[in-house]
């Protein structure tokens, strides 16, 4: 009997269906439903792409009203969630934070215990609306505690980007840099079977919660081969320190083996589709703080990776740095991913609940024949 073939890290198996995101090999472009993830990000609200992701479809002038409304009436955090927060230390990273705060949103839904509580639909779109709405308030009050800054109250007068922004910084910036924002989430709120979306469809196949789905998926992506990407790339920025050291720095990472964050994708073989519109909101956030040498140093491990190694940048690569430049903590930058994401990851739960199976590989044993106790 021949060994079965085996696929490392899944690569190559595709293992269920989805109606909710793909990537077109004709175009290179991440689809949404149907729509290319560019399209929306020049065109389309946050709050749109999250209906859109949840429902299938753009939502009509009446439904996004009546969505905003909802939710903007759930952004404020509870204090039993604020006291659980602060029992975390604040040197503790934010992934870890967010992950607790996750988790103690689920203990205090009651509906959980209600019949069929747990597989409701309309229950589980309410779950999402929640932590859709909590997200922002818990990320940002996660930074501004580690700077021993007081909570910032949600304002119902603006939108999920402007408000993200206000409870982060306490002030609405300019423009352009909440239309970074706003483009950053969409480009991050969905991407197929990645690795955080595949543990929550894995946690929910055993018919767990929401809640606990979504933990799994933000211990996932906290990691560097994921989510934590983003954060890796601005430390690099930081060793390399100008333009004119990205080549001498790179080859002393490859010469030491060392993982180039930022760059390279499983999916994509002629780049991350992704990557040309936040590259250009990083543009325009360079020009607008008077960045030139944080885009300079972007260009030239951009291009110096390319020529020795011929691999192209992924969506991290110039997230890391729009990030900083708008003012958020290096740590903070994979919990923002977190907000978009989860979008994304309660859309695919709802998918798995409605044709459910349990998802349960099978391995090779390599270890000893059987034996017994002498």
């Amino acid at each position: 009997m021949t060994d079965p073939e085996i696929h490392k890290g899944l690569a190559g198996v595709v293992v269920d269906t989805t109606n909710i995101s793909s990537v077109n090999p004709q175009t290179n472009s991440l689809l949404y439903r149907g729509y290319p993830v560019q399209e929306l990000a020049a065109k389309c609200s946050f709050e749109e792409v999250a209906w859109l992701l949840w429902h299938g479809e753009l939502p009509t002038p009446e439904e996004l009203a009546d969505f905003q409304k909802l939710e903007r009436g759930l952004r404020r955090m509870d204090d039993r969630t604020r006291r659980a927060l602060d029992d975390i230390p604040a040197s503790a990273h934010p992934m870890d934070a967010l992950r607790t705060a996750v988790s103690q949103l689920g203990g205090m839904d009651p509906t959980l215990e209600q019949p069929n509580g747990i597989l409701d639909p309309e229950l589980n779109l309410s779950r999402a609306v929640y932590l859709f709405a909590q997200l922002p308030t818990i990320v940002a009050y996660i930074q501004r505690r580690r700077r021993g800054l007081e909570i910032v109250e949600s304002r119902d007068d603006l939108d999920y980007a402007e408000n993200f922004l206000w409870l982060t910084f306490g002030e609405v910036p300019d423009d352009v840099v909440v239309d970074a924002f706003r483009v950053s989430l969409v480009l991050y709120a969905e991407h197929s079977f990645n690795a955080s979306t595949f543990t929550a469809r894995v946690i929910a196949s055993t018919l767990s919660d929401v809640y606990s789905a979504v933990t799994g998926a933000i211990g996932a992506l906290k990691g560097p081969l994921h989510g934590g990407a983003n954060e890796a790339v601005m430390h690099a920025f930081d060793e390399i320190g100008s333009a004119d050291r990205a080549e001498a720095w790179l080859d002393d990472a490859l010469a030491e083996k060392r993982k180039i964050m930022g760059f390279g994708h499983r999916v994509y073989k002629n780049g991350d589709s992704r990557v040309p519109t936040m590259r250009a909101s990083l543009e325009t956030l360079a020009e607008h703080y008077d960045r030139q040498d944080l885009l300079d140093l972007y260009n030239a491990l951009e291009q110096a990776m390319g020529d020795r190694k011929n691999i192209k940048p992924n969506l991290d690569y110039p997230s890391g740095p729009a990030y900083n430049l708008m003012g958020f903590d290096t740590e903070t930058f994979t919990p923002l991913f977190a907000a978009a994401r989860v979008t994304g990851w309660t859309a695919h739960i709802f998918e798995q609940y409605a044709a459910n199976s349990l998802i349960r590989p099978l391995s090779l044993y390599t270890g000893p024949a059987e034996r017994h106790l002498s």
